[in-house]
């Protein structure tokens, strides 16, 4: 093999290891913003309402649980 064709594959094996890597952090940093999402989504549920206290049964229809 000559020098000039290690040298090329060896160039081309670099520029596929830096493509990897550069596509693994645009994959961390979406994984990251669909987390920050889900997050707000996730505050943004109202909360059920308290239940009465001494309420009987029948009283309230639980839809939460």
């Amino acid at each position: 093999m000559e020098a000039s064709a290690i040298a090329a594959m060896a160039s081309s094996n670099a520029l596929a290891q830096v493509q990897q890597e550069a596509s693994v952090e645009v994959l961390r940093k979406a994984l990251d913003i669909q987390g920050e999402s889900a997050m707000q989504l996730l505050q943004a549920i109202p909360r059920p309402p308290a239940p009465a206290v001494g309420s009987t049964a029948g009283g309230i229809v639980d839809t939460w649980a």
